[in-house]
């Protein structure tokens, strides 16, 4: 129980610290789904977005960790609910993606994976605050 308490609790330290991160933890997920999540689904030139796998694992599993870092993750970050676990895939999604599909590319096509990385790193530090499923799961019921 005390592992589960360490990982699904968060301590902002003032209201304001946590409609604060509410409101970043709400604009971020509906960013990350609109913008990469929803490509997964829109055709561009006639073809479905092309995932890059760098890592050379199965197309399967890669497309499936992909889409579900755009399409599951920001819906778990919104409700706050298993927020510290659910970044996990996003993360290693966005760190690769700046890491190894992006590193010779300029400064300013690498920031989208850079700032994407920071921000899910900022999430699963913080957890996901007072107004959460996390917050309530662990302390009301």
């Amino acid at each position: 129980m005390e592992i589960l308490k360490q990982i699904f609790d968060s301590d902002l330290g003032s209201s304001f610290n946590d409609i604060a991160f509410l409101i970043f933890r709400v604009l971020f997920a509906l960013q990350l789904f609109r913008v990469h999540g929803l490509k997964k689904f829109r055709l561009e030139n006639g073809q479905k977005e092309i995932i890059p796998n760098p890592l050379g694992l199965p197309e399967n599993i890669n497309a499936l960790v992909a889409s579900l870092a755009d399409l599951v993750v920001p819906f778990f970050i919104i409700l706050g609910l298993g927020t510290r676990l659910a970044v996990l895939p996003a993360i290693g999604v966005t760190a690769i993606g700046y890491f190894i599909v992006h590193r010779k590319d300029s400064p300013e096509v690498r920031d989208v994976p850079y700032m994407y990385t920071l921000s899910l790193l900022l999430i699963l530090a913080f957890g996901a605050g007072k107004y959460s499923l996390d917050y309530y799961l662990l302390n009301i019921l």
